[in-house]
């Protein structure tokens, strides 16, 4: 067991809230509505640093100013969050130092399930980046940082292409960085694309228990390297100009899934898609444990009303080996 203890404070519809995990499987039941997202909310910011849901202004319950999180390990340590809403300010207490982001060292992996999950293979593009980006950056510090990086210099870029008078001098400066973190972006998706591949047909069938294939392609604009990505910009500026963002790039890229060599979206069965994303959860578990050394906290919102019971004994059999917090509108039988 990884987590002793949570406690919230102000945070959403709660104006306290403690957890106490005695064993390492944690059962939060509740209706719907009645604020359960929001502890693993509380638990998912505490351990990687920040929400998976939203930003700190919408997160204080309301008439309140400030929200907080303790988190505290099995081995002593304890980790704190504080939000100042008035300051509009975080600090971290990690280690008796006080930080405004939280240290490496205090970061601990998470696998996090959500309803919406399911509907992965299906979804929009972006909903897909930001799944994978996710998954990346616990398993590459570098990742994360290109990835930040690249957001605001995209921002900056495109507010510049909204200016009136717009020289493509101008441009220059933005395109050269985004050409350089636009291609680490995108090695480190082709590389851990690769990775994933090759394991995900195995998982896959021991979840579904037949000889079905799986995969995934990582579609992209080019596969040019920095002075391609630099020229296309530099092509596109007009067309950019015209329609006020920028049209090329890393952050147009796709991921596809495919069911025996075919998309999987239209010809995929609901059940199957379901056994796909699984799977992904098993091997990015996987991943985190051979890269990182460590066992994740895995964080189940709610899914196993949406879950067969084969696929629900999957889930248990897999994560047995991990500390479990799950949220339900009923109960679950408590298999691990």
């Amino acid at each position: 067991m990884i987590i002793k203890s949570v406690k919230l404070t102000n945070f959403r519809s709660h104006e306290f809230f403690e957890l106490n995990c005695w064993k390492e499987t944690a059962m939060i039941s509740g209706e719907n509505g009645s604020g359960k997202t929001s502890i693993l909310e509380g638990i998912y910011e505490t351990l990687q640093g920040k929400s998976f849901r939203a930003v700190d202004r919408e997160i204080v319950k309301r008439g309140k100013d400030f929200y907080r999180v303790e988190v505290l390990y099995v081995d002593g340590e304890k980790v704190v969050v504080i939000y100042d809403a008035k300051a509009n300010k975080k600090t971290f207490l990690a280690g008796d130092k006080k930080t405004a982001r939280l240290p490496r060292k205090y970061k601990y992996p998470i696998v996090l399930f959500e309803p919406d999950d399911l509907n992965l293979v299906g979804a929009s593009p972006s909903r897909k980046r930001d799944y994978f980006d996710r998954s990346f950056s616990q398993l590459n510090e570098k990742y994360s940082s290109s990835l930040s990086k690249y957001n605001k210099a995209l921002r900056q870029r495109n507010e510049l292409l909204k200016k009136e008078y717009l020289k493509k001098e101008e441009m220059f400066s933005w395109n050269v960085l985004l050409a350089r973190l636009g291609v680490e972006l995108w090695k480190t998706r082709v590389s851990f694309v690769e990775k994933i591949n090759k394991r995900l047909t195995d998982v896959y069938r021991s979840i579904a228990e037949n000889d079905d294939k799986i995969g995934i392609t990582l579609e992209r604009d080019a596969e040019f390297e920095e002075s391609g990505y630099l020229r296309q910009l530099e092509a596109n500026f007009e067309r950019d100009r015209m329609i006020g963002h920028t049209s090329f790039g890393a952050h147009r890229d796709n991921y596809t899934f495919f069911f025996n060599e075919v998309e999987a979206d239209g010809s995929a069965s609901r059940g199957e898609v379901r056994s796909i994303v699984i799977a992904l959860k098993f091997i990015e578990a996987e991943e985190i444990f051979e890269k990182l050394g460590k066992v994740p906290v895995v964080l189940l919102d709610d899914v196993f009303s949406e879950l067969d019971e084969t696929r629900q004994k999957a889930l248990v059999k897999n994560f047995k080996k991990n500390q479990v917090i799950i949220t339900s509108v009923g109960a679950v039988e408590d298999n691990y």
